[in-house]
């Protein structure tokens, strides 16, 4: 099952990949809100995430930095991008 993530929830400021705190979500017939760390668990288990649709999608990785807890964030051609920042808040 592949995921489309569709919204984001900060926890804190400033607003940035590591202070989402949820994702909302929707997959064909499903949509959802998960936690950052279930999301990120979900996604190293070979889980498929991605944000925007046909030309546009682009796959949603995990980024471990030291000192850091994981926090995901979008790759396309090579290289980290922040699509998901680009998403509505709910």
């Amino acid at each position: 099952m592949a995921i489309e993530i569709t919204h984001v929830r900060f926890g804190s400021v400033p607003k940035n990949h590591q202070s989402i705190v949820s994702y909302k979500w929707t997959s064909p017939g499903e949509a959802g809100t998960t936690d950052k760390p279930t999301l990120v668990q979900w996604v190293e288990n070979n889980g498929e995430a991605y944000v925007g649709t046909g030309a546009n999608r682009v796959r949603v990785g995990v980024v471990r930095e030291q000192g850091t807890q994981p926090y995901l964030r979008t790759y396309a051609d090579g290289k980290w991008s922040n699509n998901l920042l680009s998403l509505p808040e709910f």
